[in-house]
Formats: structure tokens, C-alpha cells, sequence
């Protein structure tokens, strides 16, 4: 493996680590199973899901929105006389990117702000 492959997969698992701290607060959590209550492992399971929605959710664009930059710099460079069609269409394709990092934190503030309290 070339050196850059090395450090690209310990970049995508340290932010699968970062993306599961809430795993941290599910911990709480756990205390309840010792009193018989059920609803722990739902509540563990919010969390590990508002975590991963996050963090997935934002490393699928980061890396397409570099990708893309990178590829209307080089558009650029290679014509540029063609700069101002590149950079409309790379400006909405990242608005585009970016709506779906935002989906995916509504979706973790929609399990921790609306899901969450039915089980606590």
C-alpha cells in the first residue's frame, strides 16, 4: 500500500472513532439495564445512531466536495477560459453536497430532540 493509502484509511477510522463518542453517553444509559429497565438498550442505540448519522454523514461529502474541488482547479488550469461555467457548476454541486450533510444532522437532532424523550 502507497503511504497516502495508510494515512486516508487512519483519517476514515479516527472519524469513525470521533463519530462514535456517543457511544460514551449511551454508558449512563446502561446503568438503567441493572434496574430491569428495557428502554437502556433503545436509548444506547439513539445515540450510537445520532453519532453515526453524523459523522457518516459528513465524511461522503468532506471527501466529495475536496474531490470536486480539486477537479474544477484543474478544469481551470487546463482552460481558463472555461473558469466562470466550472465554478457555477462546482458551487452547485457542492450545494448540493452539503444538503446532505445537513439532512444527515437533522437526522441525529430528530433522534436525540424528538425520539430520544419518549424513552427517557
Amino acid at each position: 500500500m502507497k503511504f497516502t493509502k495508510k494515512i486516508m484509511i487512519a483519517v476514515y477510522t479516527l472519524a469513525a472513532l470521533v463519530s462514535g463518542s456517543s457511544v460514551a453517553w449511551a454508558a449512563e444509559a446502561a446503568g438503567d439495564a441493572v434496574k430491569g429497565d428495557g428502554d437502556s438498550i433503545v436509548i444506547a442505540a439513539i445515540f450510537l445512531a445520532a453519532g453515526l448519522a453524523a459523522g457518516l454523514g459528513a465524511i461522503g461529502p468532506g471527501v466529495g466536495q475536496g474531490s470536486a474541488t480539486r477537479g474544477a482547479c484543474e478544469g481551470m488550469a487546463r482552460n481558463p477560459g472555461m473558469s466562470s461555467k466550472l465554478m457555477t457548476t462546482m458551487i452547485l454541486g457542492m450545494a448540493i453536497m452539503e444538503a446532505l450533510t445537513i439532512y444527515a444532522l437533522v437526522i441525529a437532532f430528530m433522534l436525540l430532540f424528538v425520539f430520544l424523550p419518549k424513552f427517557m
